[in-house]
This record gives structure tokens, sequence and C-alpha cells, in this order.
């Protein structure tokens, strides 16, 4: 049984997750509602996104380095925070922008958050850390939930290749991601969660700029007001708070946790597509969210 401080520390844990999982969740409603809005291109949209969210991640970053106890990083791990930076919010968000131009903020959702499976995978595989039962039980649940609720969004869709790209494209997005928590997990105890967070989201930034100016013809300059202003929102709200309570959540659960308990986001999707953009929602989602929500909750339960 859990000690009342360490049953804190998971609640507490689990909270951050939950806000930082619904906090991400909104990227997807304003790509689709800025794609609504303007024929603007995927890098270009990420770039704005990136753009904007560079000034805290670099100031944050800087305040950390100039703190007394700061430890300088060794050039292994300035290797792997830019690695890891990179494939989280570079490659990973790239493949997202990309697939979210042919399926639904609903699907997106859906198929992004197989990454948890694929986290407790590379753990084990790789790592050779342990899956517990309880661990194998939530994602079991959870993914029961995940594949009804997909098998009723599919079955409102036209399946097409269109539907099949984009599909794939989530599915790399969901691996980069899965690399990106297992990699963090690794580094965030010796480094601390917020120095990792915004020296790693500050290197993603960098490579998606570069990545813009090298083979982008858009422009960053012309954009209607509205794009500003949900490139804007995606840094705020869906970037630079959840990126932080992530980073939090891994350092007081572990990744393994917090990638299953991140599964609360496709049900945060699922009902601000319905209201934002007017996606519906059907009966199959429905059960598949409850499922989903009790695999969270079974979580909180953890001995």
């Amino acid at each position: 049984m859990l000690s009342g401080k360490n049953r804190s520390t998971l609640i507490k844990g689990i909270t951050i997750g939950v806000i930082g999982a619904i906090c991400f969740s909104t990227k997807a409603i304003f790509v689709k509602l800025a794609y609504r809005e303007s024929p603007v291109d995927s890098i270009t949209l990420l770039a704005l996104r990136m753009l904007m969210s560079l000034p805290f991640f670099a100031i944050s970053a800087l305040y950390a380095s100039s703190k007394d106890n700061n430890q300088k990083f060794s050039g292994l791990q300035w290797f792997y925070v830019a690695l890891v930076g990179c494939l989280g919010y570079y490659v990973s968000s790239y493949l997202d922008f990309q697939g979210l131009q042919f399926i639904s903020a609903g699907i997106e959702r859906l198929v992004l958050f197989i990454y948890p499976t694929i986290v407790l995978l590379i753990s084990a595989f790789f790592l050779k850390k342990r899956i517990t039962q309880i661990q194998w039980l939530a994602v079991v649940i959870t993914y029961c939930g995940l594949m009804i609720a997909f098998w009723g969004e599919a079955s409102f869709q036209q399946v097409n290749d269109e539907f099949i790209v984009g599909s794939a494209l989530i599915f790399g997005c969901a691996i980069t991601y899965a690399i990106y928590i297992v990699g963090s997990g690794q580094l965030i105890p010796s480094i601390g969660a917020a120095k990792f967070n915004s020296y790693a989201m500050t290197f993603a930034a960098i490579g998606v700029l570069i990545h813009y100016f090298v083979f982008s013809t858009g422009s960053l300059l012309n954009q209607p007001t509205l794009i500003y202003v949900y490139s804007g929102l995606m840094a705020i709200v869906s970037t630079v708070i959840p990126s932080y309570l992530v980073a939090e959540s891994i350092r007081r659960i572990g990744s393994g946790n917090t990638a299953i308990v991140a599964s609360i986001g496709p049900v945060s999707t699922i009902l601000q597509a319905y209201f934002f953009l007017q996606e519906p929602i059907h009966a199959l989602q429905i059960v598949g969210t409850i499922l989903i929500i009790g695999g969270v909750l079974l979580i909180s339960q953890r001995k």
C-alpha cells in the first residue's frame, strides 16, 4: 500500500498529467480551425506556433542555467536533449500537422494515443523495466475504449487513401512522441523537469524554423489575422503550458504512468471537436470514452 506522502505525489502527478493532456488536446482543434480559415501549409503553421513559443522556452532555459545550483550539461547530455526535443516537438509535430490535413481531430487524437503502449514496450524491451499488472490492465481497458471509439468514428467517415495516409502520419507521430516520453523520463531525473523542457523545446523550435526557412515557400508575415490568433493560442495553451505540466508529471509519477494518464486526451479532443468543429459524437465514442476514463482512474488506485 502506498504511504500518505507517496499517494499524495501520485495524485498530484496524475492531476498535473491530466491537465497537461487536456491542454495538449486543444492543438488539434486550433490546427483544424486554422486550416478552415486559410489554405496555410502545415510547416508555416507549425513555424508560427514554435516561433511564438520560442521566447518563453529560451528565457526559461537561460534562467535555469543562471541558478547557483545549476549543473552544466555534458556533451552527451546536450546531444540527447537536442535529439529527444527534436523528435518530440519537431518531427512529431510536423507529422501531426501533416496528418490533420486528411483526417478529423477526433480520429487524429485516437490514433495518436496508441503511444502509451509504445512507451511501455520501449521501456520493457530497451530499458528492461517491468510492466506491472496494473499497468497492463489499465492499458487494456484504455485501448479497448480507444478501439471502440475509433471504430465508431471510422464507420461514419469515408475510408479512402487520404484517410489511410492521414492515419499513417499520425501513427508515425505517436512513435516519435513515445520516444520523447521515454527519453525525457531518462533525462529529467538528472537534469530537472523545467530545465530539460526549456532546452528540449528550444532545440525543437530551432529545428522547425530551420526546416521552414530551407524548404517552405509560405510566408510568416502575410497570413490572415485569425491564423496568428490560432498560432498564438497553440503556442501558449497547447505548447508552453502543457509541455511543463507533462515534464513535471513525468518527474512525479514516471513516463509510463504519465503516458497512460494522458489517454484522457482523446476524450477532451472529441468533446472539443463537437463544440468547436461540429464533428459528430457517436454512441461508440461514448462507450469508448467511458472505458478510457475507467483506465485513467484505475491508475490513481495503483498500489
